[in-house]
């Protein structure tokens, strides 16, 4: 009885079918949002920060505001000894009245000359000595009333006062330090306090090179300091910096962001988390970005799921024509009766008048089923490819062999696929009467994991998902599904 049970159960694993791999996986096209943002941080600094001098030399007598003060344009900060100020002045109001009492003698003396010498009593020589007086106490005054002027300015600027309204950031003074003159020292004076107006702050980031083509002056932001996790503050970026910064071999560029600080909840050298919102879509049509293929790897996904090179040209043809693709240039010169094929990784050809596609697939065909095809291709063949080659324009049609850039299954990696943050056309592949077919869409934002669809999918759409480039390449090499060469042995079904 044992021995019968072994053996049914050898026979039953024996009569066992191997499960189908599964190739891809199958994923509707849904409706989300896309969000893109770029991080960065910063730290929070004043827009414009004012360091207060004294133009009066002297002891400090006074000092009437302490860091954190709040104080309005023209309010009295610092008091300098104005003791040789006062007595300069002094000294100028005194000069002043000589002035003035020397001006009134020569304007007497000028005015008995002019008489006399209407009656020639006086020579003409005295006459003028007369006038030169009267000119020189004109001057004198007018020197002496300036002096006046800079005595009382000297004066003045032993108060100091602030030049805006804003917040004191820094004291660097005490009473009885002795100060000199900004305006007369080389070393341009001590600081006495430092000013900034907080009403608005700014932030300057550091942002990378690969975010910064997608940030422009105006677009939102959003700042978060530690102080207040729970309260994020909105911005604006006011400009982006032209000279590049180089950092541990990464180049950034500084970004300033004004922000609204109407509360002062935001304080110089508070660091902070930006988030720049580049752009963001409610509710659009949406793939996953790995079903994304490029012209350059759809012909090796295409192998995969078993399309051949003439289906696959006529199904991008179509969907470029559905699209309202642009011609080429030999179709806008009016070769009407010329025709197209898209070659290895979908390239497109216009053909000579002489050649069809019917004559060109079989060709492609047979090179993309077997990479080394291209060595065994009869004469004609050869002579066909050279006619498609000629009509490329003698360059390199992106296929296998020598036409391209290596067979299908070449371990050379593909072009660094463009990023889908912008518009763009991409290949898809769906199942449309439980057929794979490749559609080519049109793309617009993309947040890194799905990427927003504009034409070419409505949401009755599945999208199938494929492995990676490498791998997609190692099964084409193998051969197409259901070959008896590839893994699995078939078309794999999706999820």
């Amino acid at each position: 009885m044992k021995t019968m049970v072994v053996a049914a159960l050898v026979v039953s694993f024996g009569c066992a079918e191997p499960e189908e791999e599964q190739i891809y996986q199958l994923l509707p096209v849904t409706r989300r949002d896309i969000v893109i943002s770029a991080s960065a941080s910063g730290s929070v600094e004043p827009i414009k920060t004012v360091e207060v001098k004294s133009k009066a030399s002297g002891e400090i007598l006074e000092v009437r505001a302490e860091t954190g003060d709040e104080v309005v344009r023209g309010q009295l900060l610092v008091r300098v000894d104005p003791r040789v100020p006062q007595n300069s002045l002094m000294q100028a109001e005194a000069d002043l009245e000589v002035s003035e009492a020397q001006l009134a003698n020569a304007q007497s003396e000028l005015r008995r000359a002019e008489a006399l010498y209407e009656t020639q009593s006086i020579t003409e020589q005295e006459y003028e000595a007369a006038r030169l007086s009267d000119a020189n106490a004109n001057a004198s005054l007018i020197r002496a009333q300036r002096a006046l002027e800079d005595a009382r300015i000297a004066f003045e600027d032993t108060e100091v006062r602030s030049p805006q309204s804003g917040i004191i950031l820094e004291r660097n003074v005490e009473v009885g330090t002795v100060i000199q003159s900004a305006t007369n020292n080389v070393s341009g004076g001590a600081v006495l306090l430092k000013m900034a107006n907080l009403d608005t702050v700014r932030v300057r980031t550091l942002v990378d090179e690969t975010d910064i083509g997608k940030i422009q002056p105006g677009m939102r932001v959003t700042i978060r300091v530690d102080a207040y996790p729970n309260q994020p503050f909105e911005g604006v970026v006011l400009k982006i910096e032209p000279q590049a910064l180089v950092t541990q071999n990464v180049t950034m560029f500084p970004v300033l962001v004004h922000i609204a600080n109407d509360e002062g909840l935001l304080k110089p050298g508070m660091n902070s988390e930006v988030e720049l919102h580049i752009g963001s879509r409610e509710g659009v049509v949406a793939v996953p970005n790995a079903a994304l293929r490029t012209d350059r790897d759809v012909q090796s996904a295409a192998a995969v799921l078993g399309i051949d090179a003439a289906t696959l040209a006529v199904q991008l043809s179509a969907e470029r024509g559905a699209m309202g693709g642009s011609l080429s240039s030999d179709e806008g010169e009016g070769n009407g009766d010329s025709q197209r094929v898209v070659m290895f990784r979908g390239r497109e050809v216009t053909l000579p008048a002489d050649l069809t596609p019917e004559q060109v697939n079989p060709v492609l065909e047979k090179i993309g089923a077997d990479p080394q095809a291209f060595r065994s291709l009869t004469d004609d063949e050869r002579a066909i490819m050279a006619r498609v080659r000629e009509a490329a324009g003698g360059g390199r049609l992106g296929g296998g062999g020598r036409l391209g850039g290596g067979p299908l299954g070449s371990t050379r990696p593909p072009a660094p696929r463009p990023d889908p943050a912008i518009a763009g056309d991409f290949i898809v592949f769906v199942l449309r009467d439980s057929i794979p077919t490749a559609v080519r869409i049109r793309t617009g934002l993309t947040d890194l994991d799905y990427t927003e669809v504009l034409s070419g999918l409505t949401e009755a759409d599945s999208v199938m998902i494929l492995p990676s480039a490498s791998v997609v390449q190692a099964r084409a090499g193998q051969g197409p599904p259901g070959s008896g060469t590839g893994p699995g042995g078939g078309r794999g079904k999706g999820r």
